[in-house]
């Protein structure tokens, strides 16, 4: 999953980042909530875990910001030292899904991360997900479709894969090639668009098949199911 952290603090920003790095996570940190509703323009996350003491846009104007600007509802925990009833009762009805208070203990911070993405994105890693004709078998990590087994790269299923478990959602490029590649963008821009465009013809992703890829212009790319319309 990829993760991004508010926090100003440098040790307690990198002890965030350690903690969902342990659980396979990757993080993004950011030091001042501007930097995070600039990101967040160009990149998608599945997790924000915010601060709300922090320079320039506080942790609630940001999450203020995310609820009105984002199509989907991506979880938001706050994780800030901030700890009276009022404040915590704000942050939950403005949008917030969890709270926790510093100094964070760790095997409830990554308990309660867990169970945010748990819910966000319910676990898919084992055994084998159809979606209408398509089969994704995480064990083989291979993709058939009606029954028919499509020779797949690394990549391609890790795509693939992405891709289907978040069907309908708009995910951007970076987030796209941290999946494929396994590390932030360092210049696999234009392989993304050749690999995606070979994922597209192998998985004959088009609306007779239930599924479509479409592409964001500058931003990234969304499949989306294609329902089924009556005569």
């Amino acid at each position: 999953m990829r993760i991004a952290i508010l926090e100003d603090e440098p040790v307690q920003a990198e002890v965030l980042r350690a903690l969902a790095a342990s659980a396979g996570h990757d993080s993004h940190v950011f030091r001042d909530g501007d930097a995070v509703v600039r990101e967040c323009r160009r990149e998608s996350y599945d997790l924000f875990v915010l601060d709300w003491e922090v320079p320039g846009m506080s942790g609630a104007e940001v999450l203020a910001w995310l609820r009105a600007n984002l199509r989907e509802h991506v979880p938001v925990m706050f994780v800030t030292g901030r700890d009276r009833e009022e404040d915590i009762v704000r942050v939950l009805q403005s949008g917030a899904d969890d709270y926790m208070t510093k100094p964070v203990r760790h095997a409830e911070f990554l308990a309660r991360m867990g169970a945010l993405l748990r819910r966000a994105y319910p676990a898919r890693e084992e055994g084998r997900q159809a979606y209408g004709p398509y089969v994704l078998d995480a064990g083989t990590r291979s993709v058939s479709i009606a029954g028919r087994d499509v020779p797949m790269t690394e990549k391609e299923y890790r795509l693939a894969e992405l891709l289907f478990r978040n069907a309908g959602r708009l995910l951007s490029r970076g987030h796209l090639v941290e999946a494929a590649w396994g590390r932030p963008d360092s210049g696999q821009s234009r392989s993304l668009d050749t690999h995606l465009s070979r994922l597209r013809q192998k998985l004959d992703l088009r609306a007779e098949n239930g599924y479509r890829l479409a592409s964001a212009y500058s931003y990234g790319y969304r499949l989306e199911k294609v329902e089924e319309t009556g005569a």
